[in-house]
């Protein structure tokens, strides 16, 4: 048995010494071979060709004379831009001359042969890919761009570009709602510049993160390919981050190969995390923690990471040290996070604040009052008094057989839970901080579209799998007791195929730890929600705090309180500016204005 194992393990380094040796030496022909040239040789190259692209411009490194002009085009990048020097073949020569302005962007670049490249046999379900064709469709790209931390375009931008023969702009377009779902820009080398090698290049390939429909960002890549492939050129590239394991799966899969072109960038404000090492432990903290020490580097706040699994760090500028966990910070009493951590207590202090709230009770007043309470309600939700992130919370019973196992389950997040009338509508998080509303958004629950061929179980793990890769593994759709009930309500079960294009709801809660998703709406709240929501504040007495409230509708005026938030998620609210507001009322010295006045 060992020497098989022996055996077996041999053979396996010899076939990786081969395939290694295979990959090396194709790595060094892409490097050192010539120029490709299709058609009319004599045709003349554009030279020094920068293509603005909206967020900055792609400079084609191959189109100038030489690494002095490469330099000294990117030290023309505009401001609030990232200009990306691409096809550098010596990228130690050019950094060398101006190795303080300039980095190697750790990407890697995949390219994709479309001489031999064959479509795949998926269809879209539940969408479709069309190009970019209205305003609106610029809007959307913008807040997808936007949701994934990329740089934003402005809106007429795509607009005035939309009919370019060297760029195309693909969207996918949600076949129920209308939405734009995903996007993608492809660049024609060969009408961009005249490229002897008759290449294309993918960009800024985003999918929005509540997208509930799998493979779109892999239907978005082959109908580009496809798009190009009509048009003769040889071949697709690609620059991916060297870290983005999930993107480079789907093209390798797709059939694209690593080669070895690099891409140069200018040291600036946007890039500043690719050439600065960060705080030991950042890689480990999650998306709330690491969005407020993002914009404390900005500001030159000193950054201190206590605990990363915890979400602990100290912010530290001139003589102020502030010791946070995400966005609870010293600066909320310990008197104030007892108040948002015992329901029923912050019921009762915003209840004499004069806020709308609903009737409650203890589930420990016995079964008679139970009964009596659902009798009188009829639908009702079950909570736990201690707790967050949505866990034991069960919403839209009504039978008492429902009731009592969604209190035993609560019992398990904490020994008292509470029954609260039911208000139908939608649930909305207003973040207030410093007595002033910074973002207002609806959270919905968690649902699957069906496509005529897959379970529920299978929907909800491939969407539980791209709201994890979205989140940093924050937000997932457990399947539990809870799910089952709500499937139950429905007539359905985890094995149901639902019809395609049928939305399931598969929770009642819109939690974004249990798979909500979250839709800004701050330019549409009305004014009598953030007056509410400012005065159960300031009854709590706490600087940061999220509101939670029912409403019909968040233009409306009509609400019931749900509960208090002490520590909100500032990332779930992008683009509205959270991580700013928090750090100006840590630090008001460091912020836009104050610094503004300072320089004069």
């Amino acid at each position: 048995m060992p020497k098989r194992d022996e055996a077996a393990t041999r053979t396996q380094r010899v076939r990786s010494e081969k395939a290694l040796g295979h990959r090396l030496k194709r790595m060094r022909a892409q490097a050192m071979k010539p120029a490709i040239v299709h058609g009319d040789a004599e045709e003349e190259r554009s030279e020094s060709v920068a293509l603005d692209l909206g967020w900055g411009r792609l400079l084609f490194a191959q189109t100038y004379p030489g690494n002095d002009e490469i330099v000294e085009a990117l030290r023309q990048e505009g401001p609030a831009k990232r200009d990306i020097a691409f096809y550098i073949r010596d990228p130690h020569v050019l950094l060398s001359l101006a190795p303080q302005e300039l980095f190697l962007d750790p990407s890697h670049t995949y390219r994709l042969n479309l001489s031999t490249y064959r479509a795949g046999r998926r269809q879209p379900r539940g969408f479709f890919i069309r190009r970019l064709t209205s305003e609106s469709d610029a809007d959307a790209v913008n807040a997808i761009y936007q949701s994934r931390g990329m740089v934003t375009v402005r809106p007429d931008f795509f607009w005035r570009n939309r009919d370019s023969r060297a760029v195309v702009y693909l969207v996918a377009e949600d076949e129920a709602t209308g939405d734009v779902i995903g996007t993608v820009t492809g660049v024609d080398h060969r009408r961009a510049f005249n490229d002897t090698e008759n290449g294309s290049s993918l960009w800024c390939l985003a999918v929005d993160p509540r997208c509930p429909h799998p493979g779109v960002g892999e239907l978005l890549v082959r109908r580009l390919a496809e798009h190009f492939q009509a048009r003769g050129a040889a071949f697709l590239d690609l620059s991916v981050m060297h870290d983005n394991q999930h993107a480079i799966g789907l093209y390798e899969k797709l059939g694209f190969q690593r080669v070895p072109v690099f891409a140069v960038k200018r040291r600036n404000p946007i890039n500043e995390k690719l050439f600065t090492h960060p705080p030991q432990g950042y890689e480990r903290l999650n998306p709330y923690a690491r969005i407020i020490v993002d914009e404390a580097h900005r500001r030159g706040v000193a950054v201190e990471i206590t605990d990363a699994e915890g979400g602990f760090f100290r912010l530290s500028f001139g003589g102020r040290s502030i010791h946070c966990r995400e966005s609870l910070s010293e600066l909320t009493s310990a008197v104030a996070m007892s108040i948002c951590d015992d329901k029923a207590v912050t019921r009762r202090v915003v209840e004499r604040a004069g806020l709308n709230v609903p009737e409650q009770m203890d589930a420990a007043a016995g079964s008679e009052a139970i009964a009596a309470f659902l009798k009188k309600h009829r639908r009702v939700v079950v909570k736990p008094a201690r707790g967050e992130q949505g866990h034991g919370v069960a919403v839209g019973l009504e039978t008492v057989d429902e009731v009592e196992r969604a209190v035993k389950a609560a019992r398990e997040i904490s020994s008292r839970v509470l029954l609260e009338a039911c208000f139908e509508g939608e649930d909305l998080r207003l973040v207030i901080i410093d007595d002033r509303l910074v973002a207002a958004a609806v959270r919905r629950a968690p649902r699957v579209v069906g496509d005529g061929a897959s379970t529920i179980e299978d929907l909800i793990r491939h969407q539980s799998r791209r709201r994890a890769a979205a989140t940093g593994g924050e937000s997932t759709i457990p399947v539990d007791a809870e799910t089952r009930r709500c499937l139950s309500s429905q007539g359905l079960e985890l094995r149901s195929v639902p019809a395609k294009g049928r939305e399931v709801i598969v929770r009642k809660t819109a939690n974004l730890h249990t798979g909500g998703s979250i839709h800004d709406v701050t330019e549409e709240v009305h004014p009598a929600l953030v007056e509410a929501a400012c005065k159960a504040a300031r009854a709590i007495d706490i600087p940061v705090v999220g509101i939670d409230f029912m409403v019909r509708s968040p233009s409306l005026a009509e609400y019931v309180f749900i509960e208090a938030n002490e520590r909100p998620g500032l990332a779930n609210h992008e683009p509205q500016p959270t991580a700013e507001r928090f750090l100006d009322l840590l630090f008001p010295r460091t912020g836009f204005q104050s610094a503004k006045r300072a320089l004069g």
